[in-house]
């Protein structure tokens, strides 16, 4: 297997996860580091959310071993707002290249990956002249999340342009294993009711991936694959068991799945369906367990209910904690917070202490109303940090 080594690279959907800690890392500092002495290749979300800064990508090199390897989301200001219109796009295309610029040239850079929203082909007209106004020195994947998108037109349009075919494993689209670039690009998302990444694989179901991966990679220089299951850190513990299927751990690897084993065989039984359960039972709390963890529900407890004020006008629930603001549309599905826990934690979509609070301040009725719909509609729903962002 040592000539997988370098063309197999697997990891997860970002790294910041604070339930994290205890199965995965084991302290609270240093992630990034933890994360680093595991795994060679991460997938960045927030790039997804708002365009990054200079900062940022510095960071990104500085933390960064020798041989590390980041994919990126594009910005959703261009795959999701315009719908990657060229005609509306250029001048935040360039900006976004711009920006990743640094990060492209240090060798660091795997591939860009542009998810597009679920909405139809024919709502995308324009696909084939968005393809062509990107450069040829990046690795681009797309992932599609509607089912009239794949057919041999498609494919044949990505092979022409070298751009990969993101292959899923979702409740949404079939497994599709199809290569249509000299590059191939995987995203675990699980396979729970919703959200689909309360979801831990089983070692079954990763058998079969891996048959699949031993198939693709000999049609293919390169395979990057990222498990987005990031609950309960169900995510590094299926990427590493998807190395070991390959063949892929070292000793000190290996002792740590052997760990993570153990941590999860004494967990008890936590799922999605049980988050769900709750809420149609009236059970806040255990529902705010699911989306906070239970570090951060305990320090929501702690915050004094005369902290918390709101108005409620409609689908609309308008407040405070402390002095952070909390801005939530059930119609629009649009939740807006602005404390640094949340702003830390939005492509993982957890709730931070203060939302916690917010939600066992404000009439039971409609937190349960809100809650159920987060639970049942997670994809459609858009935690953000950006006033902008209100959907006004």
């Amino acid at each position: 297997m040592d000539m997988l080594f370098g063309r197999i690279l697997i990891g997860t959907s970002g790294w910041d996860y604070d339930d994290w800690i205890g199965p995965f890392y084991k302290t609270e500092r240093g992630l990034f580091s933890q994360y680093t002495r595991v795994f060679n290749t991460v997938e960045i979300n927030s790039t997804f959310y708002s365009l990054p800064g200079k900062g940022f990508i510095e960071g990104l090199l500085r933390s960064a071993p020798r041989g590390f390897v980041f994919s990126l989301k594009m910005y959703r200001g261009i795959t999701h707002k315009k719908l990657l219109n060229p005609k509306l796009i250029t001048e935040e295309l360039d900006l976004f290249f711009k920006l990743i610029n640094q990060l492209g040239g240090s060798g660091k850079l795997g591939a860009i990956l542009i998810q597009l929203p679920p909405r139809p082909k024919n709502d995308v007209p324009w696909f084939k002249d968005f393809l062509e106004m990107l450069p040829r020195e990046y690795r681009f994947a797309v992932e599609f999340r509607h089912p009239s998108w794949l057919n041999d037109g498609t494919f044949k349009l990505l092979r022409e342009h070298n751009v990969a075919y993101a292959i899923v494993d979702e409740p949404l689209l079939p497994p599709e294993a199809v290569v249509t670039a000299d590059f191939t690009y995987i995203r675990w998302h699980g396979r729970g009711e919703r959200p689909w990444y309360y979801y831990h694989y089983t070692e079954q179901e990763l058998k079969e991936w891996a048959l699949r991966i031993n198939q693709l990679i000999g049609n293919v220089s390169l395979l990057l694959g990222y498990f987005n299951n990031h609950f309960r850190g169900f995510a590094p513990h299926n990427a590493l068991q998807m190395l070991s299927l390959l063949g892929m751990l070292d000793r000190e690897r290996r002792q740590l799945l052997k760990e993570m084993d153990e941590y999860f065989q004494k967990l008890p039984e936590k799922s999605a369906s049980k988050a769900r359960t709750a809420a149609l039972e009236g059970n806040v709390d255990e529902v705010l367990k699911a989306l906070a963890g239970d570090k951060r529900y305990e320090r929501g407890l702690e915050i004094k209910d005369e902290a918390v004020t709101y108005t409620v006008a409609g689908d609309r629930v308008i407040g405070k904690v402390k002095e952070y603001d909390v801005y939530i549309d059930l119609d629009s599905r649009i939740i807006r917070h602005n404390c640094e826990d949340w702003r830390k934690s939005l492509e993982g979509k957890r709730f931070c202490k203060h939302m916690v609070k917010f939600f066992l301040v404000i009439p039971r009725d409609l937190a349960l109303k809100i809650l159920e719909d987060i639970i049942t509609n997670m994809d459609d729903w858009e935690f953000v940090a950006d006033k902008s962002e209100q959907g006004e």
